[in-house]
């Protein structure tokens, strides 16, 4: 009696998670139904609701409750999977999660994203990396900060806590461009990991009287960017130390 009494409990409470999975699925139910249903599986880690999770998150309506139960169940398979799509907010949706996740085989799918041609979801990747504060990660910052482009700067930045020498090669790099961001950030991290050798180098950018303007930089409007200032400052700490 009491191995039927078991079969029948787990029976309906089965039927309960399909029933929650197809309001998950069911497009025609509102917003704050399928949400509800999201919710209700939240402790419900098995392949058949991994499943039903990476398939919503095509849908921007529950696209953030089904990326975050990915992540909290660590179907890291699944969020991989999320990188292969076309659509952009479902690889930045993803990578966020990842990010917080820090899972080790998850590394080099970030990093390889961090090349992505849609620069929201190649900045995403490099924040993601960044979230793992483990120097394992260092090579995939500097490969994309020598690649440029936004993303690059980023992870220019973001490498900049390990303080290693192969930060101060690229940012010296960025300095010999024409890019205003990139030399902006590029003095920056001199300031802070660069040494005397530099100086003669940021000298005569410390002469520039003029901001330079930075319009159609980044992801929208952005003030001007006085070089001269920033290479003052950093012209400082190089000397302070």
């Amino acid at each position: 009696m009491k191995y039927v009494l078991i079969l029948l409990v787990t029976g309906l409470a089965q039927a309960g998670v399909e029933e929650t999975v197809g309001r998950l699925l069911d497009a025609n139910l509102t917003t704050a139904q399928r949400n509800d249903a999201c919710f209700a599986l939240r402790d419900d880690r098995s392949p058949e609701v991994n499943t039903a999770m990476r398939r919503v998150m095509s849908s921007e309506i529950v696209r953030a409750c089904a990326a975050r139960h990915l992540r909290e169940a660590g179907a890291i398979e699944e969020l991989k999977d999320a990188l292969t799509e076309e659509d952009a907010d479902i690889k930045v949706a993803a990578l966020r999660e990842m990010g917080i996740l820090r899972h080790p085989d998850l590394v080099e799918v970030i990093a390889k994203a961090g090349f992505d041609l849609n620069a929201l979801v190649a900045t995403n990747a490099v924040d993601a990396l960044a979230q793992y504060n483990d120097r394992r990660v260092l090579p995939h910052l500097i490969a994309i900060a020598e690649a440029g482009k936004m993303a690059g700067f980023t992870a220019l930045a973001r490498a900049a806590v390990f303080v290693d020498p192969s930060v101060v090669k690229v940012a010296r790099q960025y300095l010999a461009g024409d890019d205003v961001a990139a030399q902006v950030i590029a003095i920056r991290v001199l300031g802070d990991l660069g040494d005397k050798s530099d100086l003669p180098r940021l000298r005569p950018i410390a002469l520039q009287a003029e901001a330079l303007p930075s319009q159609g930089r980044g992801f929208g409007m952005m003030p001007s960017i006085d070089l001269g200032k920033v290479a003052k400052n950093a012209i400082r700490r190089i000397e302070s130390r």
